[in-house]
Parts: C-alpha cells; structure tokens; sequence
C-alpha cells in the first residue's frame, strides 16, 4: 500500500492512478476517506494524474495527536512534494476545503486551481455546535448506534448516497480518531479575513439541501476570492454532493478543470 512518512509527522496513506496529465489532488471530508472520490476518479483520471489521500485521523493514514488544518494543509503540500508535484489543481470536499484554503494561503504558487465543495472558510459558531459536541461524544463513547447512524445520514450523505460502505466504516472508526479529527474542526478559526491571498482561480460547487455547510457560508468564499470563476448550485444536493450528484457536479468541474488547465499549459 503506498504511503510515505512525514518527519516528525504523520505517515500519510495516498492512491495515484499515474499518468501525465496536470494533477488533481483530492482531500475528503471530516469522517470520510480517500474512497469518497470514486466517481470524480473515474471522470478525471482519463487525461489527469488524479491523487487522494486519507488525512490524518482517518482512513489508513497513521497519526499520532491533535493536530490543526494548517497542520493538513502541510500535509497537503508534503504529499505533492513527495511525489514530485510542483503545481496542481485541488479538489477539497468539506474539511478537504478547509485546509485547501489554508495551503492556498500558505502555499499560494502551489496550486493552480482550486474546487471548493460543500465546504466555507468559516470557524464553528452558534448554537448547534454544542449539540454536535454532544452527539461526537456519545459516538465515541457508545460506538455507532443507530441514533449516530441517522445523525450521520442526515449531516453527511443525504438521498441518494449508497450508505453501506460508510456505515461500515464509521463503526470501525475509534474514539481516539473522534477526537483528534473534531479537535481539528473545534480549532479552527476563520480565515475568511485572507481570502484575499488565494491567488488560484476558484469554482465553488454547492447543494442546495445541504444542512453541514449553510449556503451563505459557501457562497462567500465564491463572493470574495480574487479569481472567482463561480459557484454552482445544485437543486437537491446533501453534503455529499460528489456522491449524489456525481454527474453535475463531474460535469461543473470538467468546465473549471479544463478551462485552468489551458490556462496553466498557456503560461508554462
């Protein structure tokens, strides 16, 4: 299995299908995997190296502490140096966002391209974190019950999403890996005072039933990164939009993609 150790750092666990196109880094949501990214793969993979990775506290990626976005966004950059990536474009689905957003703050001549889905550059606020905190608690101490699995249904994947392979996964999911993930999430503050250093272009991809990520939050970064190519709202779409909605949201990313990638292959 292809993985690489980050000194002093986490041993990150990624798939690459190769090939010679411009990459396409995929960094999941909070809970999820790099297995989330199925249907984009095998949209993109035909003319584009395409790379996902499972981020520390998840998948088979092996971690040790709490850690921040800023950390992930690190890790982001780690990976493509480790693959001898220069530039790409980055697609980031949730919390895959958030430390998109980072790296292209930390990072801005890295990536070429950005796609933000069902994702904001927000801090947690108001009155429904206290009862996430309460259900995350009761996940870790009593293990996925089905008052957890309908929770997880409802925040994450919506109509229209085959839910067994993550049902599966969320009941092998440890109290430790809880925890270190959410501590990153409880972290993090806003950074919606820096979009201003995002210099890649930036397509926001949106659902318009999606109760994770509330529209105006999303909406926002479309409205204030320098080279906003867009948001795109999509009737219907949950949280995991990718997912159940493979085909407009595919479809939304093949404009962005191709439209950078002439771009990029232009000024080289």
């Amino acid at each position: 299995m292809p993985s690489f150790k980050i000194e002093n750092g986490p041993e990150i666990y990624y798939e690459d299908t190769g090939g010679s196109g411009v990459p396409i880094i995929f960094s999941h949501g909070l809970f999820m995997t790099l297995d989330m990214f199925g249907p984009q793969l095998e949209e993109f993979s035909k003319d584009h190296r395409c790379i996902t990775w499972d981020e520390r506290a998840h998948g088979k990626t092996v971690w040790e502490g709490d850690f921040t976005y800023y950390d992930s966004a690190d890790d982001l950059i780690a990976l493509a140096d480790h693959l001898g990536i220069d530039k790409f474009i980055h697609f980031g689905f949730s919390q895959g966002g958030l430390l998109a957003l980072r790296a292209a703050i930390r990072y801005p001549d890295r990536l070429i391209g950005l796609i933000q889905c069902s994702t904001h550059a927000s801090g947690l606020s108001g009155d429904a974190v206290a009862a996430f905190k309460e259900k995350i608690t009761k996940w870790a101490d009593a293990g996925l019950t089905e008052e957890t699995k309908d929770f997880l249904r409802w925040l994450i994947l919506g109509e229209g999403v085959d839910e067994d392979f993550w049902m599966h996964y969320w009941s092998t999911m440890t109290a430790k890996q809880l925890n270190d993930a959410t501590y990153a999430l409880y972290d993090a503050e806003g950074v919606q005072d820096q979009l201003h250093s995002v210099k890649a272009p930036t397509l926001v991809i949106h659902g318009l039933s999606d109760v994770s990520t509330p529209l105006e939050l999303a909406q926002y970064v479309g409205d204030h990164v320098p080279d906003s190519r867009g948001t795109v709202l999509i009737e219907n779409g949950p949280h995991a939009i990718n997912l159940s909605h493979a085909e407009q949201v595919n479809a939304a990313a093949r404009m962005f993609v191709d439209e950078v990638t002439t771009e990029f292959n232009k000024d080289k």
